[in-house]
């Protein structure tokens, strides 16, 4: 007669993939607890925020090469209606002579405005 397992207990595999599972599960919320001393968002440690990491999406993500070079032609675009509109004079509210700085500085408001 043949060796057979107990059919009514679960398998090797399946209990190691649960303690793994539950491991993981463990990690992650110790490391929230830890990142709040750090000031990091509980919905950017979500996105894989870490204390020396920016999350990898949502709105405090840094902004892509390409996703920068958009905002910055939309930001002088808009200076340049604006100019026309004043009649060819800058406006008040443009401080900076480098827009590229502006972006840095505004990019949440930018990415909220493209979406």
């Amino acid at each position: 007669m043949p060796s057979v397992k107990n059919p009514n207990k679960p398998s090797r595999n399946r209990m190691a993939a649960r303690a793994a599972t539950k491991r993981k599960q463990q990690k992650k919320h110790s490391a929230d607890g830890r990142h709040k001393t750090d000031r990091i968002a509980k919905a950017d440690t979500k996105r894989g925020a870490r204390p020396g990491l920016m999350p990898t999406s949502g709105p405090r993500a840094p902004l892509s090469a390409k996703k920068q070079k958009k905002v910055l032609q939309r930001m002088t675009l808009a200076v340049k209606r604006k100019m026309e509109a004043n009649g060819g004079k800058l406006p008040e509210n443009v401080a900076d002579a480098n827009p590229a700085a502006a972006v840095e500085t505004n990019e949440e408001m930018a990415d909220a405005d493209i979406q």
